[in-house]
């Protein structure tokens, strides 16, 4: 299974990269696939590339699912894992 994740650009280099945030890691990826990105954009990263751009709400709202599957995992049932 692939998983893209959005992330904000927080710098745009000369070499067609771009230093986005990927929930406080800031890395450098590739813009060859996305046209007119700017910074504070939200784009879909795949392999350290951007996929495409995606509107803030939807970023957002996608970030907040993750963060939703990150808790869940820290609940009871990664503690009885963690003990096994």
């Amino acid at each position: 299974m692939c998983l893209a994740i959005p992330a904000r650009v927080t710098e745009i280099l000369e070499d067609g990269r771009a230093i986005v945030d990927l929930g406080g890691v800031r890395r450098p990826i590739s813009l060859a696939l996305v046209e007119d990105c700017r910074i504070g954009d939200y784009v879909i990263v795949h392999v350290g590339y951007a996929l495409g751009k995606l509107d803030a709400e939807e970023a957002e709202r996608t970030l907040a699912l993750f963060s939703g599957l990150d808790a869940d995992a820290a609940g009871p049932a990664a503690d009885a894992m963690r003990a096994a």
